[in-house]
């Protein structure tokens, strides 16, 4: 039976490609010694992949920053603050568009799907004068080729493209960037009447989007689209791409339908429902990608389940038309399991990364591992399950309402438009950090370290006048933790995911005595940093044998006791981040009521405890809550922190009452553009319709140096101070 991968992790080996992207974006190295990398990695995968016997290869999966922002490259759609004079796009204005640059902001990002990837938005608009930019689909094809590897080259289809684009700023926001197919499609035809001319004979399209629950308008632009195509894609096997989710009834029927399209791929671990639509009717003598292996997660391979769907789907479209495939691209799983030379052996052997993953279709068996995962002890803890079996019968609200709290903690706090961080302020502390990971320090001498930098880095927001300060954030122990398990978020950034194996009981973080003695070092409010439960969840690799609702109540419970224990030691201000609630967000509209239902649940269950005058922030960042604000205000949260500098929402939508405050991010930290007082207070006033209690940068620090850091974070006092002068001067006049 032949084998596909629909897309592979584009670091490398221990994060190759970040090092070598931040040495090039510090004017370390050169675009050529840039490139030298990206080839050699994309090399190595293709006769990795030809190597383990896979017949269909993808190629154009590798990216320097992110794949749609290729294809917004690929058709030309730079918008115009970015200065593209229309010739062919090169690293200069690649990489203004993906983080800025000193005078101009970058491009939004957003969610890709319920993952925890990020995608760069497309700007889209009326006007928009597109163009063949960016020839790195068919170069990347012809790479493979002379070594001698025959690719299928793969793009993000035209119908999900736009559906995954915005209105540019200053278009209406009732602009459907789907009124444009009829212009980008001669361009993914140039694209396609080049692949065919250098040789290729499969192309594939990812129309992710499929999976959504998309309108009739929006269904009908696939068969336009693809109509207008099938000229041009005459003579080559065309495969359309879906994962994430079940493809509704109504576009399976369609996609099933498309004219001169060959094959179709479908996620059968997170799309179960996907089969009984296949068992239903499947198109005669039709290829069909089962997505049996798992692209999204790092457990080994059920193959005796895998053979058996297999097996069924053999008898309705026959061996020879049916293709073993992963589930998704493997983007979201850390590259390879040899790397890991910590790991516990028996965990280990339940695991299968990018590198084996690629194989997995090929193995006899394994058996012995799937039971000794069933087996162990140390996946199945008895009082764990029945404290969090329990939860269900409460809501677990604080006993107060959020405005009764508010004058509570104003008493106690007196913050009023307070400036503060959400995050650990610079990256000095991970020299610290690794050095004792690798034994090449004492604990004694790390703890000095650690305290003499902590020490430094309160003092230098005391003197910027930073009302609520922070150190840092806690590492979660208990689950399984990995050497090199790093996954891509964006760009550069890299995750590095635990492993939840089994029941999860309290854990023993350091966190709590590094809380105390910070308290101590300041003279102002200190703020607890917690990741919240639901982002523990979805930023874990999971276990699979169980609901992730019923893993989310035992993280909460562990949380809880660590905020409890810290507010007794006098912290009063508390983030608990989470960052990604939105991720796990199924993408179907009937599952969504209940995932957010225990979703929001477990975060209130953290903090239900906890004084009034104790004052509960979480940071939501790129979360587009206004999806869902009804479950927003839901969490009963004293002030929400969310990304605001690329992004333009703030406010909830008419009609939403919200009582809460607001923290937006008014400096993004992931450009270098570093913002005037100025440019901060004017951003700030446009955002004075809510409650804002907190003005913040839009994210982490913690990759930045103390330098830069310190010239933004004054900019952001000195804007505060300003708006604070100009706000009491209007309130003096409206007393008058």
């Amino acid at each position: 039976m032949a084998s596909h991968v629909v897309g592979y992790p584009r670091m490398g080996s221990r994060r190759r490609l970040k090092f070598a992207l931040e040495l090039f974006w510090d004017g370390k190295s050169s675009a050529e010694d840039l490139q030298e990398v990206a080839a050699d990695l994309r090399s190595s995968t293709w006769k990795q992949m030809d190597v383990a016997g896979i017949k269909y290869i993808p190629s154009n999966t590798f990216s320097h920053y992110d794949q749609v922002l290729d294809t917004t490259t690929m058709l030309g759609a730079v918008p115009a603050r970015y200065g593209w004079a229309g010739s062919e796009i090169g690293f200069d204005v690649y990489f203004s568009m993906a983080r800025g640059n000193a005078s101009v902001p970058a491009m939004e990002m957003a969610k890709w799907f319920d993952t925890s990837y990020h995608y760069v938005v497309p700007e889209l608009g009326p006007d928009v004068n597109f163009s063949y930019a960016s020839r790195k689909a068919v170069s990347e094809y012809k790479e493979a080729k002379k070594l001698g590897v025959d690719t299928v080259p793969v793009l993000i289809g035209p119908v999900s493209y736009l559906l995954l684009s915005k209105p540019a700023k200053g278009v209406e926001k009732t602009f459907s960037p789907l009124s444009l197919l009829g212009k980008i499609l001669p361009i993914y035809k140039e694209v396609v009447s080049e692949l065919k001319a250098a040789g290729a004979s499969w192309i594939q399209f990812d129309e992710a989007t499929l999976v959504l629950d998309l309108d009739s308008h929006q269904l009908q632009a696939f068969t336009e689209a693809y109509s207008e195509l099938e000229s041009c894609l005459s003579g080559l096997k065309v495969l359309v791409q879906t994962y994430f989710a079940d493809v509704p009834a109504e576009a399976y029927k369609l996609l099933t339908s498309l004219k001169g399209v060959t094959g179709f791929g479908f996620d059968l671990v997170r799309g179960t429902k996907t089969l009984d639509l296949i068992k239903g009717g499947f198109p005669t003598g039709k290829y069909l990608f089962a997505g049996v292996v798992d692209g999204r997660n790092i457990w080994a391979n059920d193959l005796a389940g895998s053979l058996s769907t297999l097996l069924a789907l053999e008898s309705i479209v026959g061996k020879d038309k049916l293709v073993v495939s992963t589930s998704c691209s493997l983007l979201h799983v850390p590259v390879d399991l040899f790397n890991e030379t910590k790991l516990d052996d028996e965990i280990k052997s339940w695991l299968a990364f990018a590198a084996q993953k690629v194989i997995e279709a090929f193995f006899s068996a394994n058996a012995a591992a799937q039971a000794s995962r069933k087996s162990s002890p140390r996946v199945t803890n008895k009082a764990v399950q029945k404290a969090a079996a329990a939860l269900r019968g409460s809501e677990h609200r604080r006993a107060t309402t959020v405005s009764a709290r508010f004058d509570a903690q104003q008493k106690k706090l007196n913050l009023v438009v307070p400036a503060a961080t959400i995050d650990s302020i610079a990256k000095e502390l991970r020299s610290p950090q690794s050095q004792y990971k690798a034994k090449k320090i004492s604990e004694e001498e790390y703890i000095k370290a650690i305290n003499e930098e902590i020490d430094k880095v309160v003092k230098l927001q005391e003197e910027l006048d930073i009302d609520v300060l922070v150190y840092g954030e806690p590492e979660l122990s208990g689950f399984a933790l990995t050497v090199n398990g790093w996954v891509q978020s964006y760009g550069s950034h890299c995750v590095k995911p635990p492993i939840i194996y089994g029941d999860v009981s309290h854990p023993k973080l350091p966190y709590v005595l590094w809380s105390i003695a910070v308290q101590s070092m300041a003279t102002g409010p200190m703020k607890g940093m917690l990741p919240g439960p639901v982002t523990i969840l979805n930023w874990s690799f999971v276990r699979n044998d169980q609901p992730r609702s019923d893993t989310c109540y035992q993280i909460a419970l562990a949380i809880k006791d660590e905020i409890e224990y810290l507010e007794k030691a006098g912290i009063d201000v508390f983030q608990i981040d989470e960052l990604a609630l939105r991720d796990g967000l199924p993408l179907r509209k009937y599952e969504q009521a209940s995932y957010l239902d225990w979703a929001v649940h477990s975060f209130r269950i953290t903090n239900c405890g906890v004084q009034d005058t104790t004052q509960i922030h979480t940071h939501m960042y790129y979360s587009q809550f206004n999806d869902f604000p009804l479950s927003i205000i839901n969490t009963d949260a004293d002030v929400i922190t969310i990304e605001n500098c690329c992004s333009d929402e703030l406010v909830f939508r008419e009609g939403v009452n919200y009582g809460a405050g607001i923290g937006p991010g008014v400096y993004d930290i992931l450009s270098p553009r570093i913002l005037s007082a100025k440019q901060i207070a004017d951003s700030i006033t446009k955002k004075l319709a809510t409650n804002i209690v907190s003005s913040n940068p839009d994210y982490k620090f913690k990759t930045r140096e103390h330098a830069g850091v310190k010239l933004a974070l004054e900019n952001m006092v000195a804007a505060i101070e300003l708006l604070c002068t100009e706000l009491a001067h209007a309130m003096k006049e409206k007393s008058e």
